[in-house]
């Protein structure tokens, strides 16, 4: 190997072992001061308007992005049946802006489908999953910093609302082949943490969002 060629090597080397080492620092002093995760994900209130009976659906006036108030009245079902066959009234249960419409004039369905849902936008917030290791240096009222993936570049401020008691579960009865199948093996907890929404910055957030959260420790 030409002397030249080692010394590129060698260089390239050291360029790698700095930049990992910075890195490493990097991550290290970053952690020390915030617990962080991306499974985390914009969320809200969700409000289901759904069929009061079986029969077509008529008088359907929801569109996504339209805005309803509690008990308005959205449509009708026609029932199935002999004789003047009624029309069924369909109310919002609550006050919110549509954000998925699921049925259209005419759509013959049954007592309790899913016609649109909607949400109300003035009390937005997410849910992040923090790794039950790391969910003791959380604090209710503790700063966020939050990252939405829709929109790169901008930081919305959120603050800690609420830290739910308790995981999902506890083991998995499925160990993998290598394992002893006596022994269940104990698997990643993570625990919901609901985050308010502080200052958006300009971002219009919608629930189904991706974010990344940052929460400041104590």
């Amino acid at each position: 190997m030409k002397r030249s060629t080692k010394v590129a090597l060698v260089a390239i080397a050291l360029v790698s072992l700095l930049e990992a080492s910075a890195f490493t620092g990097t991550y290290l002093s970053y952690s020390r001061h915030y617990v962080s995760t991306d499974n985390a994900q914009v969320d809200g209130d969700q409000i289901d308007i759904n069929a009061p009976s079986t029969g077509t659906l008529a008088n359907w006036s929801v569109t996504e992005g339209s805005t309803i108030r509690e008990n308005q009245v959205v449509g009708r079902i026609q029932d199935v049946g002999a004789g003047a066959q009624p029309k069924r009234v369909i109310k919002s249960p609550g006050a919110g802006t549509i954000a998925v419409k699921n049925a259209v004039p005419g759509q013959y369905v049954t007592a309790g489908t899913r016609l649109a849902t909607a949400y109300d936008f003035n009390s937005i917030y997410l849910t992040a999953r923090v790794a039950e290791t790391e969910i003791g240096d959380v604090r209710v009222g503790g700063p966020v910093d939050i990252s939405v993936d829709a929109f790169p570049g901008i930081t919305v401020a959120g603050r800690v609302a609420e830290i739910q008691a308790s995981t999902a579960g506890e083991f998995s009865f499925f160990p993998g082949p290598d394992t002893d199948p006596t022994n269940p093996q104990k698997t990643d907890q993570y625990i919901p943490v609901k985050i308010t929404i502080m200052n958006p910055n300009g971002a219009t957030l919608v629930p189904g969002m991706n974010a990344n959260v940052h929460i400041h420790k104590p």
